[in-house]
């Protein structure tokens, strides 16, 4: 049985990208319509649209976009060499989320590779857009299924930041796992951490949440290791930005917090991602870049400054859970366990 969730938050429609508007959750729950490319780099950098999977059928709806306006080129060579250029800085819009990366650069191949003329060309990206859209859903699901055999029965489950259908195309990757194990068992409920300091987890967690009819909690970051304690929490599921050769795995800031609570107490963790997630590039989450994002996150909430002026900020937007927090990565291909070298590599050649 599969969990039907009522959002998809990406979409393309008539030859532009429609995405809700992730920026004015739970207060409003709009779309809007995107339809150049430096449109879709402002969206993806305001945060308009988030969460690894999502930014990532951005990043390939962009290059579409960038292609459209370079439709009138005088050349198919000047096109494709303008075009990789463009697609080469949408990437610049997120370093850390590596599923960016790797949609631009499934682009990218089609503009190398493409023997067609310009439109020809701008037909391949857009079918391939939609293609990599509507297997993120799909992908998902099977995330989802995979994810709900290790829920033990009436299980409460805890989640860092938003890893769900608005991180994604309409699924979720660690909502994923909630919904497909809510479908099995209807006493499956959710403690949702509040995720400072964009409060992804209460804005956007707890919104899809109830939306969908799942039980769910809201406590601040600082609470984790106090449920925990008291028994209150049989498992910890989060998504991922970047995953290392390693297992080493880069999410929101404050995830790092949670896993070492979760090991202290014996919980298991789990990331919940597509195999697009891993980076097998790199050999251990060091070489993750990490985000630095603006100080005004931290010093106001809701437009309003919460703190002295003049006080030192840093803000980093992610931090890096070393492998061995990890009881497992849940991916499409099934669940990755120790030692993360030799299981990454054999899902990736299967």
């Amino acid at each position: 049985m599969t969990f039907e969730s009522k959002i998809k938050t990406i979409e393309w429609v008539d030859g532009y990208s429609r995405m809700v508007d992730q920026t004015v959750i739970p207060y409003e729950y709009k779309f809007i319509n995107v339809t150049s490319g430096d449109d879709m780099y402002n969206a993806i950098k305001t945060m308009i649209v988030r969460g690894a999977p999502a930014i990532g059928i951005a990043g390939a709806h962009g290059v579409v976009l960038y292609a459209q306006a370079l439709e009138h080129s005088s050349s198919v060579e000047e096109f494709k060499a303008k075009l990789i250029e463009k697609a080469q800085y949408m990437k610049t819009s997120r370093p850390t989320a590596v599923n960016l990366m790797w949609a631009c650069e499934k682009q990218i191949e089609i503009i190398k590779n493409s023997n067609s003329d310009i439109k020809g060309i701008i037909e391949e990206l857009t079918e391939n857009a939609i293609k990599l859209e509507n297997e993120d859903i799909e992908i998902n699901k099977k995330i989802g299924e995979y994810g709900s055999e290790v829920v033990p029965k009436g299980a409460t489950i805890l989640t860092h930041c938003n890893a769900g259908a608005l991180a994604t195309v309409g699924y979720g990757t660690a909502l994923g796992v909630v919904r497909s194990a809510y479908a099995k068992d209807n006493t499956i409920q959710v403690f949702a951490d509040e995720t400072r300091p964009r409060q992804q987890g209460a804005r956007i967690t707890t919104f899809e949440l109830t939306m969908d009819k799942i039980p769910v909690t809201l406590i601040t970051d600082g609470m984790c290791s106090y449920f925990m304690k008291k028994g209150m929490i049989d498992m910890v599921v989060v998504g991922a930005d970047r995953i290392a050769a390693n297992g080493d795995t880069a999410n929101k800031i404050g995830t790092y917090t949670v896993a070492i609570a979760a090991k202290y107490h014996n919980i298991p963790f789990y990331i919940a991602a597509p195999l697009s997630t891993i980076d097998t590039s790199i050999k251990t989450g060091a070489e993750i870049p990490i985000e630095e994002r603006s100080h005004e996150e931290v010093t106001h909430i809701n437009g309003k400054r919460i703190c002295a002026e003049g006080v030192n900020i840093i803000n980093p937007g992610f931090d890096v859970t070393p492998n061995e927090l990890i009881a497992g990565i849940i991916t499409e291909k099934g669940i990755l366990r120790p030692n993360y070298n030799q299981s990454i590599a054999e899902a990736f050649n299967n």
